[in-house]
């Protein structure tokens, strides 16, 4: 008798996830993907912190704490929050930045198109221009589209996105569609010429009414 091979189980959930999870996240990159890039002149420009009192050094490989409504531009790019560590390399550089209560970032495209993200926390890494977004995190890309996920890398270089979330929670993606000129109404007909003869009135008559002539000629 010929021996049958058990046949393969079907793969769970959490595999098909596992599977599919890549190819998601390449598509999103993908459709999230901006023509134009972040604006190219913010890498070049000085990073600018403004907070209620602060912890600070910009010692080699140094760390500064930064407390109080803190705001840090660079650019067109602004990140805010209650809290913030500076990280700095070993030439006294800012290479990363970790926001942390209500953090918000924002920055414009090189077509001054606007980008907005928020989050529990952001960690920037300033030299690779990469945030990464954690925690009831929100992007969204003016003309373009938003994500919302666990968790969201966004490059500010290439603006594009990566989302995930964790166990059963869900990755939610908007897509924006591409916006139609408005077609221009049709003009409105002229109204039809109107003759002489309509527009005036007949003239009164001079001659007397045949009642009124006989009267007269009673009279006489």
């Amino acid at each position: 008798m010929t021996s049958m091979a058990p046949s393969s189980p079907a793969p769970r959930s959490a595999d098909v996830r596992r599977v599919w999870r890549p190819a998601l996240l390449a598509l999103l990159g993908v459709l999230l993907c901006a023509t134009a890039n972040a604006k190219q002149s913010d890498r070049s420009k000085p990073v600018n912190v403004d907070a209620k009192s602060a912890d600070a050094t910009a010692q080699p490989n140094g760390v500064s704490h930064i407390k109080g409504d803190v705001v840090i531009t660079q650019g067109t790019l602004k990140a805010t929050g209650n809290l913030a560590t500076i990280h700095f390399d070993g030439q006294s550089q800012v290479k990363r930045v970790v926001l942390t209560g209500h953090a918000h970032i924002q920055q414009l495209d090189d077509h001054d198109n606007l980008m907005t993200g928020n989050a529990d926390s952001i960690d920037y890494n300033v030299p690779g221009g990469v945030a990464i977004l954690t925690g009831s995190a929100h992007v969204k890309q003016a003309g373009r589209g938003s994500a919302s996920g666990d968790r969201l890398v966004y490059d500010t270089k290439t603006s594009t996105m990566t989302a995930h979330s964790d166990g059963d929670n869900r990755v939610h993606l908007v897509f924006q569609a591409k916006q139609k000129p408005a077609k221009s109404a049709p003009p409105k007909p002229s109204a039809p010429a109107t003759s002489a003869s309509a527009a005036t009135p007949p003239a009164a008559s001079s001659t007397p009414a045949p009642a009124a002539a006989a009267s007269a000629a009673a009279g006489n």
